[in-house]
């Protein structure tokens, strides 16, 4: 099962504090150890809300942009994690080994499963299948420009 671990903001990461070398060492050494074990499949922080943007869907076609920052900190997601995972309780076991993500504020994970293709009946299933295949191919071209691209920023210096 695969599951998306939140890293829920605070006060300081809101505003735009950056972790310390020793947090930044020790999440690095917590992402090595998920990579090792297969767990974890993508993860990274996110800036603070105040540079962000969200979308409001309003019934008909209405979209309304609003600018960040935005309120209730705690509902604000500071950075995440995607894991396969064989269950929940093997989640909340590797989280609860994850360094404190804000020493010196009361922090929290909060771990969300996804759907999976399964979760929608057999009759679905070929067609989410062709779907995913679609996607991955869509996304492999893209992660290999984005590869070539800093290739040749790197043979640029």
């Amino acid at each position: 099962m695969r599951v998306m671990v939140i890293v829920k903001a605070t006060k300081n990461s809101e505003a735009g504090k950056m972790p310390s070398k020793e947090l930044l060492t020790a999440m690095g050494k917590f992402n090595e150890e998920l990579v090792k074990a297969g767990i974890m499949l993508d993860g990274d922080g996110l800036k603070p809300s105040s540079k962000g943007k969200r979308i409001r869907f309003s019934p008909g076609s209405k979209r309304t942009v609003i600018d960040g920052p935005f309120t209730e900190t705690k509902e604000l997601v500071a950075g995440y994690w995607i894991w396969q995972v064989k269950s929940l309780d093997e989640a909340v076991e590797w989280a609860r080994r994850c360094p404190d993500p804000m020493p010196g504020e009361e922090s929290e994970l909060e771990i969300r499963p996804f759907y999976e293709p399964e979760d929608f009946g057999a009759e679905h299933l070929e067609d989410f299948k062709a779907y995913e295949d679609r996607l991955e191919k869509g996304l492999q071209s893209l992660r290999q420009k984005r590869i070539d691209a800093e290739e040749r920023l790197k043979a640029k210096k």
